[in-house]
């Protein structure tokens, strides 16, 4: 049984052009690098063969793992309820002195350098379901840090 993958209809859109690309551009690229490799002889010592191969295993493995994505993604609909913390949300939390604000999305769609944390993360979490005023904990490699929900775009 595959799991659900959950994802905001923008993430499923970049993965559904990422394998469009991928199909459409990539596939047809590498196979003809297969090939002028082969016509070059002896694949056996063609170091320009066994790169091909191997950027094929590496094309073929994301596709699959698109495809499987894409086929069990659940996209969450856009939330009217601000109030509270849910994946699709954008929270401003209250942290050490500081403000910071995370948008939830799917673990495909996590990015940290751009803020946007995974619903299955320890902080992202720790945040679902949590309601504007409530504070939380997170265990960090610093120690337990706690954190003040502000604001639910």
């Amino acid at each position: 049984m595959s799991k659900t993958v959950y994802i905001t209809k923008k993430g499923l859109e970049k993965l559904r052009e990422e394998l469009k690309e991928l199909t459409e551009e990539k596939r047809p690229a590498v196979a003809r690098r297969i090939k002028e490799a082969r016509e070059m002889g002896d694949i056996s010592e063609n170091a320009e063969y066994d790169a091909a191969r191997q950027e094929q295993a590496f094309v073929e493995g994301r596709i699959s793992e698109l495809e499987e994505v894409i086929k069990n993604a659940k996209v969450v609909e856009e939330n009217k309820e601000k109030n509270i913390v849910h994946v699709g949300a954008k929270v401003t939390v209250h942290i050490e002195g500081d403000e910071e604000t995370f948008e939830i999305v799917g673990a495909q769609e996590a990015d940290p350098t751009e803020n946007r944390i995974s619903h299955e993360s320890p902080l992202g979490s720790s945040m679902v379901g949590k309601k504007v005023g409530e504070t939380f904990e997170v265990e960090a490699p610093i120690g337990k840090l706690t954190y003040k929900i502000l604001k639910i775009h």
